[in-house]
């Protein structure tokens, strides 16, 4: 056992675990969000322990309910349900902002944090400078160790007292020890001139009075594990463990954008993908469990831990992906996929119409990567569907028409309409002319199905659709190949 698993172990012995997953409401749930969210529920579940949700609308100008609304859609859709907290299921982190500012004036009571008077327009000024100059800009405040100091022009904000020598040291489940020197960090701004809380600020408030005892985020969030942690112990209060997951890139190893394809959860859900399949693919991006690629729900809450997460950033694989998914749609029942909503995309659903579908679903699942797969194979047996014959079919069936009036014959003919009884009449139809199966088989699959490659054995196909349908098809190709 190596030695971040040590850590992670010997700390939960000491602790119930909390997680959150908290996004802003400024748009959908995409997938790396979605990944995350994945990651703290399965941790969480795995401990016995809560999975709560959070949603960071503190940004007015660009949070929206119908953000929040998406994003709980997206949650509920795959399947990750958080427990209840707050009137709404969830925490509402502009309802918090009382304490946000209580929080800060006790840190100016225990002269942890002080008033900075500083402007706009100054630090503007300071950060030219540094840059005419090549540096970093790293702001000083001249106000840190003024006591009760009064600017009348300026609006203070509350900036936290960082520690000027030293190291702070975060411990990442996942990144390992990581270092920074206190003289890189400045006196970040924890309330702003105009009484607002700042993002670092609310995030610690919430996360302590939540009892969050793991924050599971995206490395791009390290940076600020240092400065949060900085808050936490300015407090008094017990520091969650971080473990800060790579992003998600795309198939060229940049970061997953819009660019790559489809980013938002509910996108994947309207291309067919099913829950349980993204589950288990998000589940395999940058975690794993020696080889295994399908992972059932009880399988990935029994097997996730976080010193399996990799430190690198994991690339998304669409063809992955819609193997998955083949394999997931494979493992529904008949039933399960036609109540998914195929039959009311296909062309009716007539009682008849539908005990065809549930008869050829057991073949058409076989080929489908996503749900649209199943509605094209299966919209053949809709009532009265009619495809077209591209010309390398149409001149099949003009090559082919005396055969096909023969055919035409022996299906009228036939009372046994059952599998069976099909493939007999047709094998002593081919045997009268001398000819196999192969000779004809291809050209009725093209008349009932307007394609040389649909899924399905032709005898199946002929007796799902009935003696009416056939026929009335036989007859449609006929019009086809006189023109």
């Amino acid at each position: 056992m190596n030695q971040k698993a040590h850590i992670i172990i010997n700390f939960l012995k000491n602790m119930s675990v909390v997680t959150r997953f908290a996004p802003s409401p400024t748009g959908y749930l995409h997938i790396g969000g979605a990944r995350t969210a994945l990651f703290n529920y399965l941790f969480s579940r795995h401990h016995g322990g809560k999975f709560l949700l959070r949603i960071e609308d503190t940004d007015e100008k660009r949070s929206t309910s119908e953000a929040i609304d998406a994003i709980v859609q997206g949650l509920d859709w795959l399947g990750l349900k958080h427990d209840d907290q707050g009137d709404d299921g969830f925490i509402l982190q502009s309802k918090n902002l009382a304490r946000h500012k209580e929080v800060a004036a006790k840190l100016l009571e225990k002269n942890q944090a002080y008033l900075c008077y500083t402007s706009a327009e100054e630090l503007e000024e300071m950060r030219n400078f540094a840059e005419k100059k090549g540096e970093v800009f790293r702001f000083k405040s001249p106000w840190r160790d003024k006591i009760n100091s009064q600017n009348s022009s300026v609006k203070p904000a509350i900036r936290i007292k960082a520690p000027l020598e030293g190291e702070t040291v975060i411990r990442d489940l996942v990144q390992g020890e990581i270092r920074v020197k206190n003289s890189e960090l400045d006196d970040l701004v924890m309330l702003r001139g105009d009484g607002s809380p700042t993002y670092m600020l609310a995030v610690v408030v919430d996360d302590h009075d939540m009892k969050i005892s793991h924050v599971i985020r995206g490395d791009d969030h390290l940076t600020n594990a240092f400065r949060q942690k900085i808050i936490f112990e300015a407090m008094g209060w017990q520091v969650p463990e971080f473990a800060h997951i790579p992003l998600i890139h795309g198939p060229d190893g940049t970061k997953m954008s819009k660019r790559h394809g489809a980013t938002s959860v509910i996108e994947y859900r309207d291309m067919g993908y099913l829950p349980e399949a993204l589950r288990n693919y998000l589940l395999r991006l940058g975690w794993s469990h020696g080889d295994a690629e399908i992972i059932s729900d009880a399988q990935a809450i029994e097997w996730f831990t976080l010193d399996k997460v990799g430190k690198s950033p994991a690339r998304f694989d669409f063809a992955k992906l819609k193997s998955v998914n083949k394999h997931y749609i494979k493992e529904k029942s008949d039933e399960e996929l036609l109540g998914l909503g195929v039959r009311r995309k296909a062309l009716g659903d007539s009682p008849a119409e539908e005990s065809r579908f549930l008869r050829a679903m057991k073949f058409v699942k076989e080929r489908a990567e996503v749900i649209g797969d199943l509605t094209k194979n299966l919209e053949i047996y809709a009532d009265g569907f009619r495809g077209e014959f591209d010309i390398e079919a149409q001149k099949i069936l003009t090559e082919k028409k005396s055969l096909t009036l023969d055919l035409q014959k022996v299906f009228s003919d036939l009372s046994d309409w059952t599998h069976d009884g099909i493939k007999n009449s047709l094998n002593e139809f081919a045997a009268a002319k001398n000819l196999k199966i192969k000779d004809f088989g291809p050209v009725l699959r093209i008349i009932l199905t307007f394609s040389a490659a649909s899924p399905g054995g032709i005898f199946d196909v002929i007796e799902i659709l009935g003696k009416a349908e056939v026929l009335a098809r036989i007859d449609n190709c006929f019009s086809v190949s006189a023109s």
